[in-house]
């Protein structure tokens, strides 16, 4: 009797197993051998002054911890993170809020919050490209028309970083209401009954009920939103090249320039781990710090 529930259990396992299968084969051969492979030549000079690989340990981490550039590049996408992610989360929760309301043209509303999430991303660039050109441009027209003169958004490093943190906020909040408008679905609406009964506020109830019940969903668009602000660099090479002076370069573009422009893999390599480690950290820290606040129901 035992052999055979040891049988009918093994079975089962390998059932499950092979289903997983070639989920795991893709699994390997697009994430983990590729980061495998990164490492390793993360510890190579592959450049061309060197026609083969040569081993070179950690140097390249040493050489990296004095990039001034790097540097640079890795305040400028904290600074994007800072400025996208919050700002980003907090919009989506209003107008999930908002759009989760039964009235006339839910519908309509919906959508057109949703709709700069469904246009591509060097589509979003030309487009805020020409709201941002000096001149005759939307913005600089509008501003010129309150009497601010013109704003050189694009060509100021103090101005740059502004200007994409706003055109990124306009296209990823609507993408991140939907998460957030299936949260909502979710919670019971007797609580909500119970509570007008009771004659609470509607900023108590979302502070009691509402956001609370969303801290799940929120985790899970917190590292959706801080991984797209590490990743998002298609409006780079149509609006700023990472210009002027790299203020506007983020960490992504600087590993395709690396890689593709001064033609340097080793050194592209050890930037692309030291994104994924940031990029681990950052979720490890969601988890660690959000996991207690958190109401699964």
């Amino acid at each position: 009797m035992g052999a055979a529930r040891w049988i009918r259990h093994w079975r089962t396992n390998a059932f499950a197993w092979l289903l997983l299968l070639p989920s795991l084969i893709f699994l390997f051969l697009f994430t983990f051998y590729p980061v495998a492979k990164t490492i390793k030549l993360s510890m190579y000079q592959a450049d061309l002054a060197v026609p083969v690989p040569v081993f070179i340990g950690w140097d390249n981490y040493t050489h990296l911890m004095d990039d001034e550039v790097f540097w640079k590049v890795m305040g400028n996408n904290l600074w994007f993170a800072l400025g996208t992610v919050p700002t980003s989360i907090a919009l989506a929760m209003l107008m999930a809020v908002f759009a989760n309301r039964v009235m006339r043209g839910t519908g309509l509303l919906r959508a057109s919050f949703f709709y700069p999430t469904m246009i591509p991303m060097i589509a979003v660039a030309n487009i805020w490209l020409f709201i941002y050109t000096p001149q005759y441009g939307l913005l600089s027209r509008a501003t010129k028309w309150l009497g601010a003169g013109e704003l050189p958004w694009l060509g100021s490093p103090q101005l740059v970083m502004w200007a994409m943190i706003f055109m990124i906020i306009w296209k990823e909040a609507g993408y991140f209401m939907i998460f957030y408008l299936a949260g909502l679905q979710n919670i019971a609406p007797d609580l909500y009954e119970s509570a007008k009964v009771d004659g609470v506020g509607r900023w108590t109830i979302f502070r009691r009920i509402t956001f609370p019940l969303l801290m799940p969903t929120t985790l899970f668009v917190m590292i959706v939103a801080l991984t797209n602000s590490f990743k998002l660099v298609d409006h780079l090479m149509i609006m700023t090249k990472g210009g002027p002076n790299n203020a506007s370069s983020l960490l992504l573009y600087y590993i395709y320039e690396t890689a593709f422009s001064f033609w340097d893999q080793g050194a592209a390599s050890t930037l692309t781990v030291v994104m994924i480690a940031v990029l681990l950290l950052f979720a490890a820290l969601n988890f660690l710090g959000l996991d207690k606040k958190i109401h699964y129901h």
